[in-house]
């Protein structure tokens, strides 16, 4: 510490100029436990964290100086057992035998994903634990369990601080990254406090919320930084979250065919009533920061030199990783998003926040297609490659881990090394098994969902929405069901297939790691990264 003290003496009087992204010190030591409110941190979900992980023990080392959380939306245990072994089948391989990326992590839990008020949770209430501590309603985000969904005039006063915020206050570099609207509730979690999760802009909220008040999610994002620091006056350092990618452009955009993008798809991309370009307000607000639409704009990203950094690659979600050569305009892969995010961040000698959520991973499975869940899941565990090889386990948490399940199953009894995504054919046979229907049947199906689909070498789960529900057995014997394009046969008929309540995975490498061991609630993760990087000290 003298010596970094040192270090900023001789450089002021050198007149030796600081980056903007490299936040320094400004005073006494962080008090961020300060900035808790106590309704948090008496939560009985908050105490039950902490009590849970003074069991788990002491940190071994030196704090984690950066964290990074991947949250694989919908990556429950069927689905990452299943891109597995299609991830090893592709390698040539039997398939079941392979490992994906995380597989691999030396500390492994479980977290309990239902929501204060539901068995089945949604995203929004699942992040908002993982990022607050504390459990909370279906639905809502940022908030705790005493809001009532809806209504604006609850959210004041049960708002809750994240890791993020915390981070930041602590001087840190944070980033969030989203294959899904960075407004979307998953990313959301991270930095608004909304009465719901639908309410990504202004055209989405009820009359009455925007006259009390209530700001859309996209608004709250882009001022972040002024309304984190009219909230915590104390906290000197915080100049804004850092590193910004995902899709969601529409609801930053006014609704006039005038402030649409090159590679809009619709004749009027913005969704916003209230005339607010924010992409914009976001470039003045941060003139030396960078803002993206494209591959050709993030090829050109110099990681060395870029303080903020603002991508929005699509008008609403990013593409599916196997859909992705058919975008307009070009996006990076999540892989490249989080190479490009590691290196802007870490500029900061203060350490990183960064969150990398894989959103189409659940896309995929409500469309009823496996192929792209799994496609996408696998890109996932690269992306999660991607930043174990780039940082220093000593001194970083990685935490990978899924916001909730779906009902994908794998069922039927095929043999080793049968295709994943094919039809079951038993030990000792050649040909499909058949049910007592007299018809063969898939390894994987849904017990839910908009069902059976054979739409051949679509590589788009979503078309799958403009065709009627198609529950029930069909005859597959003459069916591709390996195709990019087969959706699964469901049980129940539902529009959209349904998220499931078992518990999900949790795996930890790197500073602190062990501490994600055990059954948990899943508001422990917020816990472990606070423990692990001493973010309220």
């Amino acid at each position: 510490m003298k010596i970094k003290k040192m270090v900023l003496l001789i450089s002021a009087a050198l007149a030796v100029s600081i980056p903007a992204y490299a936040k320094q010190a400004q005073g006494n030591k962080s008090k961020n436990k300060e900035l808790l409110p106590s309704y948090q941190t008496a939560s009985p979900w908050f105490v039950e964290g902490q009590q849970r992980l003074n069991e788990k023990g002491k940190l071994f080392g030196r704090p984690a100086k950066n964290v990074i959380l991947f949250v694989g939306d919908g990556m429950g245990m069927s689905t990452v057992t299943a891109a597995r072994i299609l991830e090893g089948q592709l390698k040539g391989m039997a398939g079941e035998e392979n490992n994906l990326s995380f597989d691999l992590f030396p500390y492994t839990g479980l977290a309990k994903t239902y929501n204060v008020d539901a068995q089945t949770p949604d995203s929004a209430g699942t992040m908002t634990a993982m990022m607050t501590g504390v459990k909370t309603d279906v639905g809502v985000i940022g908030v705790n369990e005493n809001i009532v969904r809806g209504d604006c005039s609850t959210v004041a006063g049960n708002e809750l601080v994240t890791a993020l915020e915390l981070a930041e206050a602590k001087g840190k570099s944070t980033g969030i990254l989203s294959t899904a609207r960075i407004t979307h509730a998953t990313p959301a979690a991270t930095y608004a406090k909304s009465a719901d999760r639908n309410w990504e802009d202004i055209s989405d909220m009820p009359a009455q919320a925007v006259e009390a008040g209530c700001k859309d999610i996209a608004l709250q994002l882009v001022e972040f930084e002024q309304n984190t620091k009219a909230r915590f006056p104390s906290a000197k350092l915080v100049d804004g979250i850092d590193v910004v990618m995902g899709g969601g452009r529409r609801h930053f955009l006014p609704k006039n065919a005038a402030y649409n993008s090159i590679d809009a798809a619709s004749a009027i991309e913005g969704d916003r009533t209230d005339g607010r370009d924010l992409t914009a307000e976001w470039q003045a607000q941060y003139p030396q920061g960078q803002y993206i639409i494209d591959q050709a704009g993030f090829n050109a990203i110099d990681a060395d030199s870029t303080e903020k950094l603002f991508a929005l690659f699509n008008e609403s979600h990013m593409a599916y990783e196997a859909d992705r050569q058919n975008d307009i305009a070009g996006e990076p892969s999540l892989s490249e998003m989080t190479s490009k995010a590691i290196d802007i961040l870490d500029n900061n000698r203060k350490g990183f926040f960064l969150m990398v959520e894989s959103g189409r991973i659940d896309h995929g499975h409500h469309a009823g297609s496996a192929y792209n869940a799994l496609t996408d899941t696998i890109e996932f565990s690269n992306a999660v490659k991607t930043a174990v090889d780039a940082v220093d386990l000593k001194e970083t948490l990685i935490i990978v881990t899924a916001d909730h399940s779906h009902v994908l199953t794998i069922g039927g009894y095929p043999k080793r090394g049968n295709p994943i995504l094919g039809k079951t054919v038993s030990v000792g046979k050649d040909e499909p098994a058949l049910a007592a229907d007299g018809m063969p049947y898939t390894t994987l199906s849904y017990a839910n969902g908009n069902g059976f689909k054979e739409l051949g070498d679509e590589t788009n789960a979503d078309k799958s929405y403009y065709m009627p529900i198609s529950a029930g057995r069909h005859d597959l014997t003459d069916v591709d069901t390996e195709s990019s394009g087969y959706h699964q046969e469901s049980l129940v008929p539902l529009s959209s297939e349904s998220h499931a309540g078992e518990d999900v995975a949790i795996y930890g490498k790197g500073a602190g790691a062990h501490l994600v061991s055990g059954t948990n609630e899943q508001s422990i993760i917020f816990h472990v990264i606070n423990k692990a990087a001493r973010l309220d000290k």
